[in-house]
């Protein structure tokens, strides 16, 4: 791979993110830009790369399973009544070129790309700060505009008829390990109760690392959270929930993640004060 095809995230001078603009990677998989590794300020890795349980899992990124039809999300796609499908009906996102690249962060254009057919134009704007010498944050745009002619929508299994599956947007595969990581928000803890419901902030905490999630605009926090904890630890934050998503013609969907990335155990309170810290004006 060559230097272009990679960029460093780096915080206080550490690398802290590996980004891949151009991987290799079999059609089935929606082939994508992904940031993995991504490890905390200590160096423990929170992301996973293709995982056996899940393939097309590639670390942090955009993946949605439902544009128009094509899948840019990876695997089978979930079709209403039949349940999933293996179709030959994969997108893939790719790199146009970066605007801006320093070493905590960029700004890059890609191409949403399905059956030889742009549909989306993508800026992506992603830049990794400082919080406290053991915590850092993530901060995550990405703004998809409608390139073709007519309308186009967004969906995912759960608009497709199958309940609890919202998945699609901003994604982020989490390190697994031998126990399962604890999920909470302000309010609430555990899978079931945090899965599918919006709230300003969730934390997934792990055996030695934390990750606190929070839409850091009105419209982001808006969109529910799709968490698995006991199957495989990923969160993500679902553009389509109960209905399609519309994006007309020369339209634009933005959506803004900011990910505390922490060393140890974080509490509620904690994570509560390292959000107001990441995502302050």
């Amino acid at each position: 791979m060559t230097p272009h095809d990679t960029a460093v995230l780096r915080v206080a001078g550490r690398p802290v993110g590996r980004y891949v603009t151009r991987p290799e990677l079999p059609a089935r998989l929606s082939p994508r830009p992904y940031l993995h590794p991504v490890t905390t300020l200590a160096g423990t890795a929170v992301t996973e790369l293709s995982p056996a349980d899940h393939t097309h899992h590639l670390g942090v990124g955009v993946a949605v399973p439902d544009v128009e039809g094509s899948n840019f999300w990876g695997g089978r796609t979930y079709v209403r009544d039949q349940g999933p499908t293996e179709l030959d009906n994969h997108g893939a996102q790719r790199h146009t070129a970066f605007q801006l690249r320093d070493p905590d962060g960029f700004v890059e254009e890609l191409r949403w790309v399905a059956a030889g057919t742009e549909l989306l134009r993508e800026r992506r704007t992603v830049a990794a700060t400082e919080l406290t010498d053991t915590a850092w944050a993530l901060d995550f745009t990405f703004s998809l505009t409608n390139v073709t002619p007519g309308p186009l929508s967004i969906g995912s299994p759960a608009t497709n008829g199958r309940p609890g599956a919202a998945y699609g947007g901003f994604f982020w595969r989490a390190r697994k390990e031998e126990q399962a990581p604890d999920v909470f928000t302000p309010g609430t803890e555990g899978e079931s109760e945090v899965h599918g419901r919006s709230a300003d902030w969730l934390a997934l905490v792990g055996a030695g690392w934390s990750l606190v999630f929070a839409g850091a605009t009105e419209e982001t926090r808006r969109d529910p959270w799709f968490v698995r904890t006991a199957e495989y630890p990923g969160v993500g934050s679902s553009l389509a929930s109960e209905e399609r998503l519309p994006v007309g013609p020369g339209d634009t969907v933005v959506r803004r993640i900011v990910t505390v990335v922490a060393d140890g155990r974080l509490d509620r309170d904690a994570a509560a004060a390292l959000v107001r810290k990441a995502v302050s004006p």
